[in-house]
């Protein structure tokens, strides 16, 4: 199996190209690159997490960070030009779209969604995907990230400051 066919990226893609829902691309890829390739930061999933993390930024009016996530996005895809992660989608296309967006946000452009430019294989995966998708509002994918149980993410970074401290 491609590793761009596998079940995560596959949801990566459908909410990504389905209901612009970038929090949740962030969470399923995240889950998939600590999989795979826990710590490594140069990963083209990395690139992807970045991606979809940009576009959250920008959609909520974060332009500072949307152009500086996005840019790592970009640089990360650029090192990776011939990895596996990147050969389901047109790159070229990518690449450009995310040149397009970067300058548009640095205009001051409001927020606009763009689509992933897949090959009809993963596109096919995607689009049955995406027929199972909830509807979600605008407002709820807005501040999506404010509606989510943060206690163990704030409970490891207790831990993690505790322990820099002993040392």
């Amino acid at each position: 199996m491609h590793p761009q066919h596998h079940t995560l990226f596959i949801d990566y893609c459908a909410y990504f190209n389905g209901n612009a829902d970038y929090f949740e691309c962030h969470e399923v890829l995240e889950e998939y690159w600590k999989d795979i390739a826990p710590g490594d930061k140069n990963h083209p999933l990395v690139g992807y997490v970045q991606l979809a993390t940009g576009l959250y930024h920008w959609r909520r009016g974060n332009f500072t960070g949307a152009v500086r996530i996005l840019q790592k996005a970009l640089a990360n895809f650029q090192y990776n030009v011939d990895h596996a992660f990147l050969t389901e989608m047109d790159y070229e296309k990518l690449l450009t779209l995310l040149k397009d967006t970067i300058c548009a946000i640095q205009i001051g452009k409001s927020f606009q969604a763009f689509q992933l430019p897949m090959t009809p294989a993963l596109q096919e995966l995607t689009a049955v995907r995406i027929q199972f998708l909830p509807t979600s509002s605008y407002d709820y994918l807005l501040h999506k990230h404010m509606l989510r149980d943060r206690s163990h993410i704030l409970a490891e970074r207790q831990e993690s400051k505790q322990r820099k401290s002993r040392r």
